[in-house]
């Protein structure tokens, strides 16, 4: 019964000795190559990133038509599209509260009450 603790002890010995004779030193990895456009990211502008969609509505207008509008948190954006899968149009104003125009369109208002002018169609009033 006295060589199981005996052995024991023996295993855990060695298993330390073989532990103390590993190198100590920081060992040093590399990635590979250096980066080939390191310096012309360096040297290119900040990137800005879009704004973030604030608020997506469906209205329905006067004439019964659908539009949907996605508005930005830059307040001086938004997309207009005819069919939900559609594609959109963007729409800027040229300050905050002015309305959001572009060729043909003009949105007046962000919320659940608007006034949209589309191309080949008269101005009308939508509700959300």
């Amino acid at each position: 019964m006295q060589k199981a603790p005996l052995t024991l002890a023996a295993a855990s010995l060695a298993a330390l000795l073989s532990l103390a004779a590993c190198n100590t030193e920081p060992e040093t990895v590399n990635a590979g190559p250096a980066d080939p456009d390191a310096a012309n990211l360096a040297e290119a502008p900040p990137v800005t990133l879009p704004p973030a969609l604030s608020a997506s509505r469906t209205y329905r207008c006067k004439d019964n038509s659908l539009a949907y509008v996605d508005f930005f948190a830059d307040g001086t954006s938004a997309d207009i599209r005819a069919e939900k899968t559609g594609p959109a149009t963007r729409l800027t104003a040229p300050a905050k509260g002015e309305p959001f125009v572009a060729e043909g369109y003009k949105l007046t208002g962000d919320g659940t009450s608007v006034t949209l002018e589309r191309p080949g169609k008269a101005s009308q009033s939508c509700k959300a």
